[in-house]
């Protein structure tokens, strides 16, 4: 993961959840409260009316409603006592009898590559992060806050701002994957459990963290409830546009982050931040959408205005081609990441993508069409047991269009004439990865790996085996030391990290 110390972190007309940033590498709890102000915890329904008032939406990409998540909490948690049923909302908040107890969860998984933001608030803004937590859990009438964070560098500095202001809280360390800040996989992670989404619908606001009612906001979301409580509803909505009021911050090119107002245009984000629209823009992260350069121009840092261009604000994550890199290769490189990211639960993950990989791969070598890609994009669109096969989709269908022209170079003459340079930001190996590898020279075709990992090895048309050029899932791990160690001609191997494995030596 990318340190703090090379990311460079700005604004575009006056910071607000980077106010500080300037003078300070990090905010501790004196210079935080010199610069935001002492913490102030307004009751359930003043914060409910001020996040309604400015239409505030959750920032780690779905933009549910927050109003709306704090309500459903409050519900399970608060009561209105036998004499208070016929109040009207906001009358007697103090007359309340406990219900179920309340869990506040910071999520601050930030797994998907080219993203920083979160981490940058939580390391050189832990305790307005904290400061959002505590106005939430105060109106929940909880102590309970977990913070679910990725990276060493942030858990330390929550650590240390939970010391300053000696809070019950605790910091939960999660692994860094793709699929790490799915709110299940975060829930379970924090239970003890296998950090992999639930399977099955679950509403975190009924049962999340101990079974417990669950508010599980992302780290941004945080900040920005801590921003409005002192800033209040009016000040924070003279920035913006009036049904997308505020800032957000974003990740653009993977190394720098923009606190920008609401409706600002794309191109003055790329422009201020010295980055060309190139051959197209990514915005939303490896879950969003494709925009082309004429798209590009008209689009606006909104969701109303994302959306009139087929784009996507998504967790704020904006990524441009550069020219002289191959779009095609550089898409299937992304998908062959995302299909090795899945927690191989369900069928859309564990076939569905693999086969999306596979349509990408012919298409780059002219030997399959746009259609073919798209059909194996649409076989697993909602039916997966999480958002992660529908986000590929998302992601590799724009990408259809997109970069049609390139497409057609590839489909007509088997490339485009440029290589593909890895442009787009991944996951640096830490040597844990590994590969199916074939020794053709051992190989007979019995076709046994095929039926053994269907996920990773097809057969052709002559019987021998096609393996996917991906990394081998960790889910898969021990099938796959299956599938070496039954090859009848000691053909199938595993490169790379999984070679301590007991693999087959020829």
């Amino acid at each position: 993961m990318t340190s703090t110390s090379t990311i460079t972190v700005s604004d575009l007309g006056g910071p607000r959840l980077t106010l500080g940033f300037d003078r300070f590498d990090r905010l501790d709890l004196e210079r935080h409260q010199a610069v935001h102000g002492k913490l102030r915890t307004p009751l359930l329904d003043e914060i409910v009316k001020a996040a309604e008032q400015v239409g505030m939406r959750g920032r780690g990409g779905a933009g549910f409603p927050f109003a709306r998540k704090l309500m459903a909490v409050a519900a399970r948690v608060v009561h209105p006592s036998a004499d208070q049923t016929d109040l009207l909302p906001g009358e007697g908040a103090d007359d309340r009898l406990p219900g179920e107890d309340a869990v506040v969860v910071v999520n601050g998984a930030e797994g998907e590559p080219g993203s920083c933001k979160d981490k940058v608030l939580l390391t050189r803004a832990p305790h307005l992060v904290l400061d959002g937590a505590q106005i939430a859990a105060t109106a929940l009438g909880t102590q309970r806050i977990v913070v679910a964070v990725e990276n060493d560098e942030a858990a330390r500095s929550v650590r240390a701002a939970i010391t300053e202001r000696r809070m019950p809280a605790r910091v939960v360390r999660l692994t860094e994957r793709f699929i790490s800040g799915e709110s299940g996989s975060v829930v379970r992670a924090i239970n003890g459990d296998v950090p992999i989404p639930f399977g099955v619908k679950v509403r975190t606001a009924e049962s999340g963290v101990d079974g417990c009612p669950t508010l599980l906001s992302n780290t941004e979301t945080f900040a920005q409830l801590a921003v409005l409580t002192s800033l209040g509803p009016d000040l924070y909505a003279s920035v913006g546009t009036e049904d997308e009021p505020g800032t957000t911050l974003l990740t653009v090119g993977g190394t720098q982050v923009v606190e920008a107002p609401y409706d600002t245009p794309l191109t003055a984000v790329l422009e201020y931040c010295g980055v060309p629209a190139g051959q197209g823009v990514l915005v939303g992260g490896y879950h969003g959408m494709w925009l082309d350069p004429p798209a590009v121009r008209r689009a606006r840092l909104s969701g109303k205005g994302m959306r009139a261009v087929g784009g996507t604000v998504g967790a704020g994550i904006i990524l441009p081609l550069p020219e002289g890199t191959c779009p095609l290769g550089e898409v299937t490189r992304i998908a062959s990441y995302l299909a090795a990211q899945s927690a191989g639960q369900c069928g859309p993950c564990r076939m569905g993508l693999p086969d999306v990989v596979r349509a990408l791969n012919a298409l780059t070598e002219g030997a399959a069409s746009v259609e073919d890609v798209r059909r194996a994009a649409a076989v697993g669109m909602g039916r997966g047991a999480c958002g992660h096969p529908d986000g590929t989709a998302r992601f590799v269908l724009s990408a259809m269009d997109t970069f049609a022209a390139d497409i057609a170079e590839h489909r007509y003459g088997g490339t485009c004439g440029q290589s593909t340079f890895g442009v787009l930001p991944l996951p640096v190996p830490d040597g844990s990865e590994g590969r199916v590898a074939i020794d053709w020279s051992r190989c007979d075709g019995h076709g046994l790996c095929a039926y053994l990992v269907p996920e990773l090895i097809q057969l052709d048309r002559y019987g021998f085996p096609v393996v996917l050029g991906t990394d081998i899932p960790a889910w898969m791990e021990r099938d796959v030391q299956r599938a070496v160690s039954m090859c009848p001609a000691l053909a199938l191997r595993v490169t790379n990290g999984m070679s301590r494995s007991p693999a087959r030596r020829s």
